[in-house]
């Protein structure tokens, strides 16, 4: 063992990424890439790798995940996330939790620390005490244009469909030396939602799968519509059914717009270190780290590359 190389792809959300913006998400996505990437070159776990790509874009501000989230129909900021670890299936996730810097970190600690996979609301906050995690204010984690917004989507000639299509989700999936890969995705979920709304982020094999036998994959886009095909599950299957990475993903993302008219986008990485990045939204910010090579993009057919050198 420890012969593979390690391989880590991060997305920053599927949806409009308007041109004022384009330049913060591709360098947040960039530098969570290259953050996870670190981390498995030191010989971190991909578990490791994906909760610390994460972290980095739920205090990334351009992202719909930690600060940065979208506000509820009150005005708050209600965030889930799901962490999962290929070897053994096992997942933690949060959802509809307040005041937290980085869900992905209570996450993992539900996987890690209790016999549960989901831990939610006000169940979740007393977790996130007793395990000494700082409460921050809400208000810290809103940011004004996520607040612009939220008054605009309150307007009676407001278009709830219409901000639909800027969904934002942060993911990460890894396959580390060892060969085992895993998955993380967090988000603040849906502009305007009611109170207590919970999307396919924090629904195992919706928001997010990984199986060392098959690979890991994050998704993002409108989280009924992902929820409904069980989009993460539905990628690993056609996987298993022999097809690559890229035709995986984009066979189940046909498949959610022909079924059900949902968009999104998706990141995967299989056993054999395979990876992809594709969506069916007008946009998605993604990065990803293999052979010391970064490649990165927003825009459909879009693809740059660096040396690591050079980023």
């Amino acid at each position: 063992l420890g012969r593979m190389k390690p391989v880590i792809v991060v997305h920053g959300g599927a949806g409009r990424i308007f041109k004022e913006r384009e330049e913060g998400c591709r360098a947040g996505t960039v530098r969570a890439a290259l953050q996870g990437y670190g981390v498995l070159k030191a010989g971190g776990s991909a578990v490791d790798a994906v909760e610390e790509a994460v972290r980095s874009m739920e205090d990334d501000p351009h992202f719909n995940a930690g600060c940065g989230s979208v506000l509820n129909e009150k005005g708050e900021v209600e965030m889930d996330a799901i962490i999962m670890d290929g070897k053994n299936l096992d997942s933690g996730a949060v959802s509809a939790i307040k005041c937290i810097a980085n869900p992905i970190k209570l996450a993992r600690l539900v996987m890690e620390k209790t016999k549960h996979m989901l831990l939610t609301d006000q169940g979740a906050h007393l977790f996130a005490q007793a395990m000494g995690i700082p409460e921050i204010p809400g208000e810290k984690l809103i940011t004004e244009r996520s607040w612009e917004r939220w008054k605009k989507n309150l307007e009676p000639d407001s278009n709830p469909e219409e901000f639909q299509k800027d969904l934002g989700t942060v993911g990460a999936v890894a396959i580390d030396s060892e060969g085992n890969v895993a998955c993380a995705t967090s988000t603040g979920g849906l502009s305007n939602k009611l109170i207590g709304r919970v999307g396919d982020t924090a629904c195992i094999g919706s928001g997010g799968y990984a199986d060392n036998h098959s690979g890991a994959t994050s998704t993002t886009g409108h989280g009924e519509s992902i929820m409904k095909v069980v989009l993460a599950r539905l990628i690993l299957y056609h996987m298993e059914q022999g097809m690559p990475p890229e035709v995986a993903a984009d066979t189940a993302l046909d498949y959610m717009k022909t079924r059900v008219g949902g968009l999104g986008g998706v990141i995967v990485v299989n056993k054999a270190g395979e990876w992809a990045a594709r969506f069916s939204t007008k946009q998605m910010s993604w990065a990803a780290v293999k052979d010391d090579e970064l490649h990165y993009g927003i825009h459909a057919g879009e693809k740059h590359v660096k040396s690591l050198g050079e980023a």
